[in-house]
């Protein structure tokens, strides 16, 4: 590359990787991309790293090893996916979105020790705490019309030093970045062990990726919704509501299509294993999200089940379920008492502790499993599943 000082860059990237080897795989997943466009340094979403050749050459390899760690965290944390998250005013605002996530990462960087060229940006500058997400320093942040830009693989906008994403430079796509992810923090958990030490922001990064904290509540609600909207997509004809075609032929009624609200089906496992506590709470996320959707009432049936089903009764209220059982465990009783009602369900939703046998064969409508408990058994593939923690 031309007017580059490629032999410096690489030897600071060297640099970094030998000094904090956690972050050797990322760091050399970047492809370099000389760009005279570009100020400084600053990444796309696609791993690539724009580098201004007058940048290295007047910035010492100290400091180019850490822009190096600076450039990698903004893809490691996944900045672009949740700056793309913002509400939209605040994605507009692309500078002042970089200067909170370059608060998000310096603050970890010169704690580790790392150095950084003259005009770093960290949270002291405004006045606010280190160790918070870029989320939380944004509305402290004034505007910024002029400030070094880390590009799109930071803020997600695009601008015009980029290259195209189809073609052109190696690029990665978002399964290997997950890959990379998933790997760095490894390595950084596989570091603390063997040293101990590694900055809170990482460790808090390397946490979450390896063990995500995902909020049941909005998986379950969201599983019940999907399923109640693919449920509903059936049509039927019906003469209560003629077609509007049928204006166009004298003498002759055509049918009107209607869409109707799926019926519901809830089998609860009322083990001797189950808490009521954790039952009570995944109940009331499931008959509550049945509401907004407008299924209710006799739309929906509850089936309290052990080893044999024990109370079957259609509910518009949870204090109106009757969990009665005990004994053992065997939810293929409740499933088979659903589909074999005067009305068939659309959808089988199953609060278990997953103790139990499953049909062997997937059923002829969509089965949601809400297991309850973190060491609750997986059921077959074919079932929608959602763990709720005990």
């Amino acid at each position: 590359m031309a007017g580059l000082d490629t032999t410096k860059l690489l030897a600071a990237r060297y640099r970094a990787a030998a000094d904090r080897p956690y972050l050797a795989s990322a760091l050399y997943a970047l492809t370099v991309v000389e760009s005279e466009r570009v100020p400084t340094m600053g990444v796309d979403r696609y791993w690539r790293c724009y580098v201004s050749p007058a940048f290295v050459d007047r910035t010492p390899v100290a400091e180019l090893a850490g822009v190096w760690v600076h450039e990698v965290a903004h893809l490691l944390r996944d900045h672009h996916g949740r700056a793309g998250r913002l509400p939209a005013a605040d994605q507009r605002d692309r500078l002042r979105v970089n200067v909170a996530q370059d608060c998000e990462i310096n603050d970890d960087l010169l704690a580790d020790g790392l150095a950084l060229p003259p005009g770093r940006v960290e949270p002291r500058l405004f006045g606010l705490a280190d160790g918070q997400l870029f989320e939380a320093y944004l509305p402290g942040l004034p505007a910024f019309p002029e400030i070094h830009d880390c590009g799109p693989g930071a803020h997600g906008q695009p601008v015009e030093w980029e290259a195209g994403g189809k073609g052109g430079p190696t690029r990665i796509g978002p399964a290997e970045a997950d890959a990379l992810r998933r790997r760095t923090a490894e390595e950084m958990r596989a570091h603390t062990r063997a040293r101990g030490t590694l900055p809170g922001g990482w460790k808090r990064w390397a946490d979450e990726v390896l063990e995500p904290a995902v909020d049941w509540r909005q998986m379950l609600a969201g599983a019940v919704r999907e399923a109640a909207a693919w449920a509903a997509g059936a049509v039927d004809y019906t003469y209560r509501r003629p077609s509007r075609r049928g204006a166009a032929l004298r003498g002759v009624v055509l049918p009107g299509l209607r869409r109707p609200l799926p019926r519901v089906a809830v089998v609860i496992d009322t083990s001797g294993s189950m808490g009521e506590e954790e039952l009570g709470s995944a109940l009331a996320e499931v008959t509550g999200v049945l509401r907004e959707v407008g299924v209710r009432g006799n739309r929906v049936t509850v089936l309290a089940c052990d080893a044999d089903v024990r109370a079957v009764s259609r509910v518009a209220a949870t204090e109106q379920i009757t969990l009665d059982g005990g004994g053992g465990t065997d939810m293929r009783a409740g499933i088979t008492a659903a589909l074999a009602g005067p009305e068939r369900p659309g959808v089988v939703i199953v609060l278990t502790d997953g103790c139990t046998p499953w049909p062997q064969e997937p059923v002829s409508c969509r089965v949601i499993a809400a297991l309850i408990g973190p060491s609750a058994p997986p059921p077959p593939a074919w079932v929608e599943t959602v763990r709720v923690p005990a």
